[in-house]
C-alpha cells in the first residue's frame, strides 16, 4: 500500500488552474500504473478528520490545517516486494510540495 502524507491544497489557495494542473498530475501518474496493471484501488481522502483517542475515548475533530501530518489517499498496488513499491512511489506528484509516500505491506489474514 502507499499512503500519501502532505498538504491540503485546499490549505495552499492553489488557484483552479493550478488545482487543475495538480490533479492532472495525480491522474497521469495513476494512469500509468493502471495500464501496468499494478494498482488494485486506492481513494483520496478527505481533509476533515474525527480522532477519536485512548481508554476515555475522547472525540476531536480537526481541519486539516490543525493536524501535524495529513494522510490524503492511498492505492493499493501489487508489487514483487518493497523495492519494486518503492519505484512505483518515484512518480508520486508531490514530491515538490515536501510531500511523502509511506508504503507497507497489506497482511491478510485467513480466517
Amino acid at each position: 500500500m502507499l499512503i500519501f502524507i502532505g498538504t491540503d491544497y485546499g490549505a495552499m489557495g492553489l488557484s483552479p488552474e493550478e488545482m487543475q494542473k495538480r490533479m492532472g498530475k495525480w491522474f497521469e501518474w495513476q494512469s500509468k500504473m493502471a495500464e501496468q496493471g499494478v494498482v488494485k484501488g486506492g481513494h483520496a481522502l478527505h481533509p476533515e478528520m474525527r480522532l477519536i483517542k485512548g481508554k476515555e475515548r475522547t472525540v476531536t475533530d480537526l481541519a486539516s490545517v490543525e493536524a501535524k501530518e495529513l494522510v490524503g489517499g492511498y492505492y493499493i498496488v501489487s508489487a514483487k516486494d518493497i523495492e519494486g513499491a518503492s519505484e512505483l512511489a518515484q512518480g508520486y506528484p508531490d514530491y515538490d510540495l515536501g510531500g511523502t509516500v509511506e508504503i507497507r505491506e497489506v497482511i491478510v489474514f485467513e480466517n
